[in-house]
Parts: structure tokens; C-alpha cells; sequence
């Protein structure tokens, strides 16, 4: 069921040029499922040369005929979800039913957008002279380059393609090689919607090479990246260079607070089902779990029993609520981060380990009395690791949630309005749940602060980052 993936330029599905291919695995075996398509200097030419010829054309199109498409591309998209959710299963290895959650939500985003399209509003400016005319308009930025990762193979290049095809704008998006089927059958529910050739195209291949060519290009006028803070850095970097507009959606750490006064049952189910979705490959996922010292032990105690109810396995066998990690470099990473853990003195109060010796499997893990010098209390785990720490007072909590540099999500539960009301204000992040987990709805902003990047990737103020505004002034006569 899994079909080699190509290259999709100037509307057509075609081979890199030199022929070249990467290998696809399917993570819960280790084994090879199928190729994806690998470009090099002349498909990324023909893709930007189609962005160019695409650009001229849609930016004319009415905001009613795009959104009029892009609905239709999501009801397309919808009706494909069972079959798209099995490929994403296969190559990334979430369970399916998250799968088809995904490719779900993912369709709910291009009808936002769609709707986001027919609202790009400008306004007029009140005059100092009779007969000017002062106009603000708004104007598609031009050719996107897109870089998303592997995790959320549809909706972290959904969010990209909606905001920027809505706005007017041609899109070549650098798609993930380890999970190229999701990102390629969402780009196809667009070419069955009937967008016109060239205004979306979709590459593969080496990422650094693909980056290093597409961002100071000429024609591409605007970045967004998804990924690492330290890969956001280096592409920013190139972009300012070059004088080009950014959205970086990077790394985070984010904290969970639970305050003596919590529900903690609705906090250890909450959190614990977000810290383990998706083996915790989730950039927003709660990874620091700050616990007040009078409910310390009970949240631990509830959180590990949780943690070891959770059956891990093929994401396409019924029961089955984490799959395994996406590659072997994560498999690694988890080993090496929680052999630092214990090193410095942490105890595994569970998992901890690989499971099996086949596919990535890495048991639900939970650590205690972790010093701050370890240092997944310093780098982002992104994998089904829990680290809980106990803390005293609301002063101490905040300090240690705004202690990194990061600043993508922030979690608390609390029964004290008062308490809420100030860890809205007192914590340094891009978005805050307090007491649910309410982000990454298509209508709310979806951004970080600090090292987690900038820009927001959902709500009302996505689409602004690929409109220009442009002052008019004209008088009569």
C-alpha cells in the first residue's frame, strides 16, 4: 500500500532529475516500506521556476475563487483521511487513529485559512486635505520556501500551506524524508482540488543543501521553518542576510506546574496523555513537571501508574496508545539523555529502557530527583520521557519555568483564580494552558518567545506574515 514518493513540480507528480532516491522505514520494524524521491540542483531550479510562474498567476486569483478551492482541497483531504492515516502509520509510526486525527484537524486548518483568505483586509486612512485618498492594501509577499519536519507530517505543512496559498502566494515546500507519503497526499488533495500548476510544489532530499539553496534565492521571499532552535538560528541567520521575512516555529521545554490546590487526577490524565502522544515527538509536549510539595507524591505516584498502563506497540494494533520513536537517531538520543539522568543521580521510577530489538520502541519513562546540571533538565528530551521536580512556593515555580531560554508552551493546573491570573502574566512563553490542554486549535495563535522562534502559525495573525502592506495616496483632479 505504500507507493514510492515523487517530486510534485509545476503541477506535476515526476522523478528527480538525476534519479535519485532515499530509503523509507517503517519505525515499528526497522525495515524499508518504499523511496522517496531525492532533488538536486536542477529539480529545486524547476521548482522555483514554477514558484515563479505560479506566483504571477494565483496573486490575481479573487480571494473568493481561493478559498472556494482550498475548500475544496480540505473536503478532499477529509474524504482520503482512512487511507492517508495507514501511510502516516507505516512511515512515522503513531497509532493510526492519531493518524487519522491529524489528517482530520489537518483539513479543519485549510478551511480556516480558507475562510482567513476572503479577510486579508486593508483600510483607509483619514486625510489632511480634501480629495486625497490615503489606502492601506495588502499584498501576497511572494514565493514561500517551507522547511517541516517528520513528527506532524500534515499539520505542521498544512499550517505553512494554508496561510500562504490563502494570502496569494506559491509555496516550494522542503516536505520530511522519513514521513514523505503524509506531506505528499495532502500536496495531492490540492492538485485534485484543481489549484493551478506551479503554485505549489513539493521537494525532498538533503535538508542543509535544499536550505543553503532555496533561502537566498531571488525568487523566494519569505521562510518558514519548523525544527530545532539551533537549525532556526542558522536559517534565520541566512534569511536576514538576504533581507527575507521569517517565521520560525523552533524547539521548547515546556514546564507543567501543579499547585497544591489542583485537581490532580484531571492533571495526571491530561498531562500524562500529552507528555506520551505521539512517544512524546511533540514540540509543545510537557516535559519539565514542576509538582508543589504537598501533592508531590501523589501526582508521582498517579503519573507512574499511568505511564505503566500505557500499551506500546504497532500503531496499527487495536488497543495500542504510543507507538515507537520515528528513527534510530531518537532511540539513541533517549538512551543517551536518561544514562545522563541516572548518572547524575536520577531515579527511574519507570520505563527507562528500549523495548525489544526490533523497530524504535522506548518504554514510558519517568524520572525523579533530577539535578538541574543533568541535561535533559537543559535540552529538549522529544521523546516519552517525564522529569519531575518538587517545588515550594508560586516564586519558585515561575523562576524555574522561565530558567531556559525557551518559550513555546507552558502548562498549569490550579483551583485559585488568583494564582491563574498571575501565571498568565509571570510565565515567558508563546502560549499557556491553564488547567486543559486548549492549543493548536486552527482559530488561536501557534507560536514561542525567546529561542522557541517567532511568529505565530495559527489564528487571525498567521496569515499577516505573507502579506506586505503597501501605503497608497492619491488625489483627485
Amino acid at each position: 500500500m505504500y507507493a514510492n514518493v515523487e517530486l510534485f513540480i509545476d503541477g506535476a507528480w515526476r522523478s528527480a532529475a538525476a534519479g535519485k532516491t532515499l530509503t523509507v522505514l517503517n519505525p515499528a520494524t526497522g525495515e524499508a516500506i518504499g523511496t522517496v524521491a531525492h532533488a538536486e540542483k536542477a529539480d529545486l531550479d524547476a521548482a522555483l521556476a514554477a514558484a515563479h510562474k505560479g506566483f504571477a498567476a494565483w496573486k490575481k486569483v479573487s480571494a473568493h475563487e481561493r478559498y472556494r478551492l482550498m475548500r475544496k482541497a480540505a473536503d478532499i483531504l477529509r474524504g482520503r483521511a482512512d487511507d492517508v492515516a495507514r501511510l502516516m502509520t507505516l512511515e512515522q509510526g503513531k497509532p493510526v487513529a492519531e493518524a487519522k486525527g491529524e489528517t482530520l484537524l489537518g483539513a479543519e486548518i485549510i478551511d480556516w485559512f480558507a475562510e482567513e483568505a476572503r479577510r486579508a483586509y486593508g483600510r483607509t486612512i483619514p486625510p489632511r486635505a480634501d480629495g486625497v485618498y490615503q489606502l492601506e492594501l495588502k499584498e501576497p509577499v511572494g514565493p514561500v520556501a517551507a522547511f517541516t519536519p517528520w513528527n506532524f507530517p500534515i499539520n505542521q505543512a498544512v499550517r505553512k500551506l494554508s496561510a500562504a496559498l490563502a494570502a496569494g502566494c506559491s509555496v516550494v515546500i522542503k516536505g520530511p524524508e522519513e514521513t514523505p507519503a503524509s506531506c505528499a497526499a495532502l500536496v495531492d488533495a490540492f492538485k485534485d482540488a484543481g489549484l493551478p500548476a506551479g503554485v505549489l510544489n513539493l521537494v525532498f532530499g538533503v535538508p542543509s543543501e535544499i536550505s543553503r539553496y532555496l533561502i537566498p534565492h531571488p525568487v523566494i521571499r519569505k521562510i518558514s521553518f519548523t525544527g530545532s532552535t539551533a537549525v532556526g538560528k542558522e536559517l534565520a541567520s541566512m534569511a536576514g542576510a538576504h533581507m527575507k521575512r521569517v517565521t520560525m516555529e523552533l524547539g521548547g521545554h515546556a514546564p507543567a506546574i501543579v499547585f497544591a490546590d489542583a485537581d490532580v487526577d484531571v492533571a495526571v490524565k491530561v498531562l500524562s496523555a500529552n507528555k506520551f502522544r505521539n512517544a512524546g515527538q511533540v514540540c509543545v509536549a510537557p516535559t519539565r513537571f514542576l509538582i508543589q510539595k504537598p501533592v508531590y507524591e501523589d501526582f508521582v505516584g498517579k503519573f507512574v501508574a499511568a505511564a505503566k498502563k500505557l500499551k506500546v506497540g504497532d500503531g496499527f494494533q487495536e488497543g495500542v496508545r504510543m507507538g515507537p520513536l520515528a528513527h534510530a537517531r531518537r532511540l539513541d538520543a533517549m538512551e543517551a539523555l536518561v544514562g545522563d539522568a541516572v548518572a547524575h543521580g536520577a531515579a527511574v521510577e519507570t520505563g527507562g529502557r528500549r523495548m525489544g530489538n526490533k523497530g524504535y520502541f522506548y518504554e514510558p519513562t519517568v524520572l525523579t530527583n533530577v539535578p538541574y546540571e543533568a541535561r535533559i533538565m537543559n535540552e529538549e528530551p522529544f521523546g516519552p520521557v517525564a522529569v519531575m521536580a518538587p517545588f515550594e512556593d508560586f516564586n519558585e515555580a515561575v523562576a524555574e519555568a522561565n530558567r531556559l531560554p525557551y518559550g513555546l508552551a507552558a502548562y498549569a493546573y490550579t483551583r485559585s483564580q488568583k494564582t491563574a491570573a498571575a501565571l498568565g502574566g509571570a510565565i515567558e512563553s508563546g502560549m499557556v494552558s491553564i488547567n486543559h490542554h486548549g492549543l493548536a486549535l486552527p482559530e488561536v495563535p501557534f507560536g514561542g518567545i525567546k529561542d522557541s522562534g517567532y511568529g505565530s502559525e495559527g489564528g487571525a495573525d498567521a496569515i499577516e506574515a505573507y502579506l506586505n502592506t503597501k501605503f497608497v495616496t492619491l488625489m483627485n483632479g
